[in-house]
């Protein structure tokens, strides 16, 4: 059954139970911005259960819509959406964030067989750089230089979740990664691909990881615009992410293995982030532009580099 984290206890646990990685770098928190990400990670998490876990797709679309409609109002009686409301303050370019996400979400609920780069970077925005948005709004730092980085950190860490879920993917009939690199595979085929086959999704996941790569420089980049206990915090959170990469990679042609980062990698990840990067001019000193190849695919969607997504 889908529950929903309708007070700080909930949403605790469901961050404990399902982001591990999140929950690490918490710790480096503020109490106040602590318990705002915790809150937000947990209506983000129960969106993403409503399509993922429901047995009827027309309730499923139903219920998101009836979540829309209160976001779209500003105001709601679930306890929940209201503290997310407050957390984005009730309109503005952190509904709009939300929003998005809901899109993502529905997508979704149908047939999912991603054609091209164009149509999986804006997946990943609505999916995950929508989350880095409204994570600049938990963090009391909705300032419009830093949502093209936070958009980038989240799209950056989407693609390592597709490059590693592959195959469990597979399993619920959907293909994230895009006919582009593998070819127009069915979701059934990646279950049990041909030689060929095969070695072109290992080669795709490289390939998706070498895309990522991009993504967490720009995000990390971006960090400076933060307070500087969340700058610490969202450092160990993508670079924990950020690990999971080489991890797949060194899983070779098993695909159906999940790669992750035990408890003792994350802690040398953590303490290997925070000693190298706090010493470093870039840790303090904000960017003074965003890279803008990384948008040329978002264009229209709220808090990319417009200039450049216009172009693309």
């Amino acid at each position: 059954m889908i529950q929903q984290a309708g007070t700080l206890e909930d949403a605790d646990r469901v961050l404990r139970e399902n982001g591990k990685t999140f929950a690490w770098a918490r710790r480096f928190l503020g109490s106040r911005h602590a318990e705002r990400s915790t809150r937000l990670y947990a209506f983000c998490r129960y969106l993403d259960d409503v399509a993922d876990e429901s047995e009827d797709p027309v309730q499923a679309a139903q219920d998101l819509a009836a979540i829309r409609s209160d976001l779209e109002r500003g105001t709601s009686s679930d306890p929940m959406l209201a503290a997310v409301l407050g957390i984005l303050g009730g309109a503005g370019p952190g509904v709009e964030a939300a929003l998005a996400l809901i899109d993502g979400v529905l997508s979704d609920l149908g047939e999912v067989q991603l054609p091209d780069e164009r149509a999986l970077i804006r997946y990943c925005y609505r999916v995950a750089g929508t989350v880095g948005v409204m994570m600049c709004f938990a963090l009391d730092r909705p300032e419009a230089a830093a949502l093209p980085h936070a958009i980038d950190l989240g799209i950056g860490m989407q693609l390592t979740n597709i490059a590693r879920d592959i195959h469990e993917d597979a399993l619920i009939g959907r293909r994230y990664i895009p006919a582009s690199l593998v070819g127009e595979l069915s979701p059934e085929a990646i279950l049990a691909p041909t030689p060929a086959q095969h070695r072109s999704l290992v080669d795709g996941r490289r390939a998706l990881l070498e895309r990522a790569e991009g993504y967490y420089r720009s995000g990390i980049r971006g960090l400076p615009f933060l307070p500087l206990r969340a700058r610490a915090a969202m450092l160990v959170a993508a670079q924990n992410y950020r690990a999971i990469g080489p991890r797949a990679l060194a899983l070779g042609d098993r695909l159906s293995e999940r790669a992750y980062v035990p408890a003792a990698a994350k802690a040398l990840t953590t303490a290997t982030a925070l000693l190298s990067s706090v010493p470093r001019p870039a840790f303090w000193c904000r960017p003074d532009h965003h890279s803008p190849t990384l948008h040329r695919h978002l264009a229209g969607l709220g808090g990319a580099n417009q200039a450049e997504a216009q172009r693309g």
